[in-house]
């Protein structure tokens, strides 16, 4: 945790009393002057070096985020309590930290954003108490919380008050988990316990060479561990949106990180309580007998060796052709996103082809299956498109606990009582087949392609298993291994089997999917599903 920048004095001081004549003796002159050094922050200078390293000032993002004119700021000229290492004489009104409500098209937003012109953006005990402050009142009313995070840490001056305030913070990113939406911006440096807020909430996103997190830094690994590795190695966006996985999206720049921000709450309830709001579909997909049907019923290779681009398939289907992915540098074997379906937001979890051929393996079933309870929280629908030929196998998946992580997928699914879709496209084989939203753990509709190849194992594995002694007897091996194939792929993979058990309740062309998805999500519209009365679940952790 950094120490906060050396004192800076004002001429006036907050404790300074009232004298006849001079300009304070206005009470509206003395007002003046505590607002202005409000929006000044640190002063010039600090101001100056903040614009020189690439990043905007505090009151400059929130106008960037927030709708024109429509931010409320609270607690404007709060200062902090701390007596030792002169900091007595060192007060600024703010203490650090804009907080407030806003709104973001049109609906309010809670917020607060660190100054990082002010003692580094350190967190004091008063700091804290605004930022719980409006997340409380963000609880009473029902509405998102957004945080952009730029400090150096703890206030060292202050000692154990600070880490009381973090842990004050903590404790209301966990109340709030599952009632609002909470969404993060690490847009400097975030260290130490200060890293345990953004992580608890919902989405944290990050910009380029200016964020990083990391628990302890390369000063500190290196005096311990001797290691080398240097700030952006260690914390920095890329490695937390494709390493690490911590964050969910990486942005070239601070407007860019902003948009995704403003973005992302379109798709998004006020709360759990309500139900995400529905928008007009501006270019909405024509598929009928035309070019767009024939595509699509064409983009699913018959051979299941041959890949395909699942957001291509995704984009023709959902409105506008567009995604909003959500981690999408990391585990690329599996796509998350938010999109819209007729106007509804949808959260759509897909098999990758193109990477590790679409299997699951640990960060796929971590990614998938945080991204799916978030939705079920807020009463988002979840679509899914199955195309996974298994977990993934190998020594580093059993030993890194892929039983535990995929149970996570599965409990997940499981557990979501949100309207539910699945479109088997190819490939659906073992327990990943059951993981995948199936019909088993309470999908309310699934379809199939007729392209689909639903059983244990793939047709070629299961031969070389189910008829070993055949194989090894017959004359022409090569021809009866063909054989062989096709009648295990006819009579157990076939999506016909699994229809007429009533496990897929359709079998559909690819051209007619948005239209079955569509009608789907209409008639699902009022469901109603509950899980048995608990305090809570004990997800596989």
């Amino acid at each position: 945790m950094a120490p906060c920048p050396g004192p800076l004095r004002y001429e006036k001081t907050m404790s300074e009393p009232l004298v006849p004549g001079k300009p304070d003796a206005d009470p509206f002159a003395r007002l003046a002057e505590r607002e202005r050094q409000a929006l000044e922050g640190g002063g010039p200078e600090r101001v100056e070096r903040q614009h020189k390293a690439g990043k905007l000032l505090a009151r400059e993002r929130i106008a960037r985020l927030c709708d024109p004119d429509s931010f409320v700021e609270m607690d404007k000229l709060v200062t902090h309590r701390s007596t030792d290492f002169g900091m007595a004489e060192n007060k600024i009104p703010g203490d650090g930290v804009v907080t407030g409500y806003g709104r973001v098209h049109g609906r309010t937003v809670f917020l607060f954003a660190q100054d990082f012109t002010v003692f580094g953006g350190s967190l004091s005990g008063a700091y804290a108490a605004k930022i719980c402050k409006v997340m409380d009142l963000a609880m009473k009313v029902g509405a998102p919380v957004v945080g952009l995070n730029d400090s150096g840490g703890a206030r060292i001056q202050e000692g154990v008050a600070s880490l009381a305030g973090y842990a004050d913070i903590f404790l209301r990113n966990t109340q709030a988990s599952g009632v609002v939406p909470q969404l993060s911006a690490v847009l400097g440096p975030c260290a130490g316990g200060a890293v345990y807020s953004p992580a608890i909430t919902d989405f944290i996103f990050m910009v380029e060479s200016t964020s990083h997190m990391f628990i302890t830094g390369p000063d500190v690994i290196r005096a311990v561990t001797h290691e080398e590795v240097t700030k952006e190695a260690l914390g920095g966006a890329h490695t937390h949106a494709a390493r690490s996985g911590v964050a969910h999206r990486a942005f070239p720049d601070e407007e860019a990180c902003l948009l995704g921000l403003r973005e992302l709450l379109t798709f998004l309830p006020q709360n759990n309580r309500e139900d995400p709001p529905r928008q007009a579909a501006r270019n909405k997909p024509v598929v009928a007998d035309g070019t767009l049907a024939l595509t699509l019923d064409r983009l699913i290779p018959v051979e299941p060796s041959k890949s395909y681009d699942m957001k291509d398939l995704l984009r023709k289907i959902v409105d506008d052709a567009h995604l909003f992915e959500i981690q999408p540098e990391y585990a690329p074997n599996i796509v998350v996103a938010f999109a819209r379906l007729d106007g509804r937001p949808v959260g759509i979890v897909a098999n990758q082809p193109l990477h590790l051929a679409g299997c699951l393996d640990i960060a796929a079933s971590l990614k998938a299956a945080r991204f799916v309870r978030f939705c079920d929280c807020f009463n988002i629908p979840l679509v899914t498109f199955v195309d996974v030929p298994g977990f993934l196998p190998g020594t580093a998946q059993e030993f890194g606990g892929i039983i535990k992580h995929g149970a996570k997928l599965l409990y997940a699914f499981a557990e979501a009582t949100v309207p539910k879709l699945t479109v088997i496209t190819r490939k659906a084989y073992g327990g990943a087949y059951d993981v995948m939203s199936s019909k088993h753990i309470r999908g309310d509709l699934n379809f199939a392609y007729p392209t689909a190849e639903i059983a244990v194992m793939g047709p070629e594995a299961a031969v070389n298993i189910v008829f070993r002694d055949e194989l090894a007897r017959a004359s022409d091996p090569v021809a009866a291994r063909a054989r062989y194939v096709a009648e295990y792929r006819e009579k157990f993979a076939s999506p016909y089997v699994a229809a007429e058990l009533g496990y897929v309740d359709e079998i559909i062309r690819p051209r007619d999917t948005r239209a079955r998805l569509c009608e789907g999500l209409a008639m699902l519209g009022n469901k109603r599903d509950h899980n048995p009365p608990k305090k809570h679940g004990n997800i596989p952790l």
